[in-house]
């Protein structure tokens, strides 16, 4: 059927009740902007699970079934990669083939569920999603040092499955709904993961396009539309007007950065206050003498960043604070940052001797300071009162139009915004609005499209297969009552991502075969009436990403390192290999913590994660590409650090099994091998081909890990099945 006809008939098929007063009956409604009803489960044989009943139920209809249960084997090395990204170690393969009980499988998923490496997996889907980074982007990249905290947020809020919800409310408005919870400042940092030139001198179109990129990612993460498209003008496919544009926007309108709130107690920052208070009265002299050779220039510094501002940006910065409008105070925040930037460098200008003097000033003064403490990247509000927003021209920032007030897209519903706050907080109570709405329990989109991405990421493509568009311009929903039925089941389970992980895995969809089963013609019935599997007669095999690889040549070499948390971790870089190229640890042991700590700088994505699609990290991505390129099989084949996990693997292997030399030791080491790297036992077949391989190496010291080296280069390494 036709992709327009198909998607008509969807419409037609799941015209459901009221949402709100829109203004447009809820029958007239496209199926995405309708509120999910539960329908009702179809009765059918080996439908337990309401997954299955859904998706054989339309097997059936057109001739079709599931294909047998995967083995054993590869259920456990499939399950575990999807939950935890890593592989199973030989005593986990050895307990659960060992495991007859009719539960092991369920006490296996819950066993992945509760591990802390959980959320370490899943985060790396969220972040990918909200584009997330530790630099800033454009020429300069700079570093943002305190990003890492809201990555570890979203790792901690995996693990503690903290309702979703609660989890959206806080991304969006966490210092307005939660302004006494640190972790809910912390998650505010989803509005600062934004790309930005923040040395740029046309602050108005810089603030403009942070407004811009907010709009659009919200649009994209939350609710599956590409709100975006409707900046310029009326979206052309759906029914989004640009209206609707920049009254979404106006939610985000008053925010402002804040990097001042800290992490610490109460009694902790009292101590903290009374060591610098201290220090700066012991350090009173140098500071003194510091500022008499320093302030000249300085001072010329920071009157040269004023001046290349435009004549309405200074006026903002030399308004007195009580005195400017909302939007004088953004502009005038963002210009003295660089202004302060300059200030600051102002020592490197010195002439020689006296930026000598400076700096014997400076080590004399720092020796004796209180630690700074641990500090948050978090928004807030400008104030109670919030600038202007305006439609905009052609999306031009220099040609406004009429103003208009926060609201809700039209199609969408959802009455006036609720702008109350639970506390005094100096806040417009917008993006508090704005985080109520999109977590309605009878919202037609925030549910729906989180359960989509579960599922994506579990059986390889969505029930829409554009995750992050569920507009006229993204495919159509192979099963959409399914997808209704998850959404009502998460919003009714209290927005438990991990009950409907549970669900989805514990499906026998989840673990049929990925081989094809050529009883009674099924391969050639099933390729004839669902060519792209969309019905699910068997499951997709899939490749790993360019992390899990990385992890999984870590995890079965012995050398993965998986200390939690903190400032990211630096692995050693090719030689010569870009201007942005950071200084690795000095710690190997740190250099091998899990990729989810692998430092994320825009400008340079780690040679591994780039080469097998990891997003460039400026845009929002819900779908990774899954390319097969040259550069793939060169850094498996001939990068260093595929080679050095195979010597770091085959040396463990020698240490645990002696020298090899005897049959029995031989054996067990090769066995020990397919088994961390492919999750099984080597046949027969292939156990007398490695022994055959080693025999024909000119060095046997190298032999093993040219072993070791061919393993990880296996499809079987790199596919799960």
């Amino acid at each position: 059927m036709p992709r327009i006809a198909w998607w008509t008939a969807v419409c037609l098929v799941l015209l459901t009740g009221s949402l709100s007063s829109s203004g447009e009956e809820e029958h007239d409604k496209p199926w995405p902007y309708t509120v999910p009803k539960r329908p009702a489960v179809p009765n059918i044989s080996g439908g337990e699970n309401p997954v299955d009943a859904f998706l054989l139920h339309r097997l059936q209809q057109v001739g079709l079934d599931y294909s047998p249960l995967a083995d054993k084997a590869r259920l456990l090395r499939r399950v575990t990669f999807d939950l935890i990204g890593l592989p199973p170690t030989v005593e986990e393969q050895e307990a659960f083939l060992a495991d007859d009980s009719p539960d092991a499988y369920e006490r296996l998923v819950d066993r992945l569920l509760a591990s802390p490496r959980f959320g370490e997996r899943w985060a790396m889907f969220w972040l990918d999603l909200v584009r997330y980074a530790e630099t800033e982007g454009f020429k300069a990249d700079e570093h943002r040092p305190n990003a890492f905290r809201y990555r570890d947020h979203v790792i901690d809020a995996f693990n503690s499955d903290l309702p979703y919800d609660r989890f959206v409310r806080q991304q969006i408005a966490g210092d307005e709904l939660e302004p006494d919870n640190p972790q809910a400042l912390i998650a505010t940092g989803y509005n600062r993961l934004y790309p930005d030139e923040s040395n740029a001198a046309t602050l108005e179109q810089r603030r403009q396009e942070i407004l811009d990129e907010i709009t659009e990612v919200t649009g994209l993460a939350f609710l599956g539309l590409t709100l975006g498209c409707a900046r310029c003008h009326d979206h052309k496919f759906d029914p989004l007007t640009q209206a609707d544009h920049y009254r979404f926007q106006a939610f985000f309108a008053p925010m402002r950065p804040r990097d001042d709130w800290d992490l610490m107690s109460e009694a902790e920052r009292l101590r903290y206050r009374d060591q610098r208070a201290a220090w700066e009265q012991a350090t009173a002299p140098l500071r003194t003498e510091m500022d008499r050779l320093m302030a000249d220039k300085r001072n010329q510094m920071r009157q040269d960043a004023l001046a290349r501002f435009r004549k309405e940006i200074q006026e903002a910065v030399l308004t007195p604070p009580e005195k400017r409008t909302p939007y004088q105070e953004q502009i005038a925040l963002m210009a003295m940052r660089q202004i302060d930037r300059a200030g600051e460098e102002a020592a490197t200008r010195l002439s020689a001797e006296v930026r000598k003097q400076v700096q014997e000033l400076d080590r004399q003064m720092r020796a004796g300071a209180p630690p700074e403490p641990g500090r948050i990247m978090a928004i807030c509000d400008v104030g109670p009162v919030a600038p202007p927003t305006h439609v905009l021209a052609g999306g031009d920032w220099q040609k406004p139009t009429e103003e208009v007030a926060p609201g809700f897209p039209a199609i969408l519903g959802g009455g006036p915004p609720d702008y109350r706050l639970p506390t005094a907080v100096p806040s417009t109570g917008r993006r508090a609005a704005l985080a109520r709405w999109l977590t309605r329990p009878d919202h037609p989109l925030t549910a729906r499209v989180m359960v989509n991405r579960l599922w994506h990421h579990h059986f390889g493509r969505g029930i829409v297969a554009t995750p992050s568009d569920f507009g006229k311009q993204g495919d159509p929903p192979s099963h959409p009552e399914l997808l209704d039925w998850l959404a009502v089941e998460l919003v009714e389970n209290n927005w438990s991502l991990k009950h409907i992980h549970r669900l989805l895995v514990t499906s026998r969809a989840y673990r049929q075969s990925s081989r094809l089963d050529p009883r009674e013609g099924r391969v050639q019935r099933g390729i004839a009436q669902d060519p792209d599997n969309s019905l699910l007669w068997h499951f997709r095999r899939r490749r790993l990403e360019g992390e899990a690889l990385r992890d999984s040549m870590l995890a079965v070499s012995g050398s993965l390192n998986l200390r939690m948390h903190g400032p990211s971790c630096r692995p050693r870089l090719p030689a010569d290999f870009s201007r942005y190229a950071w200084t690795p640890d000095a710690d190997p042991r740190e250099q091998n913590r899990r990729s989810i700590y692998v430092y994320a700088k825009r400008n340079l994505r780690y040679p591994l994660f780039e080469a097998f699609d990891q997003p460039d990290m400026h845009n929002s991505c819900g779908c990774r590409s899954r390319t097969t390129t040259a550069p793939q099989a060169l850094l498996l084949l001939n990068g260093e650090f595929a080679r050095e996990c195979s010597q770091r693997w085959a040396a463990h292997l020698r240490q645990k099994y002696g020298n090899l030399h005897s049959e029995d030791g031989l054996a067990a080491a090769l066995v020990e091998a397919f088994r961390l790297a492919w999750g099984r036992p080597p046949v027969e077949e292939e156990l007398a081909s490695a022994r055959r391989f080693l025999a024909s190496q000119k060095d046997p010291a190298d032999s093993l890990a040219d072993l070791c080296h061919v393993l990880f280069n296996c499809n079987e390494f790199v596919y799960i099945d």
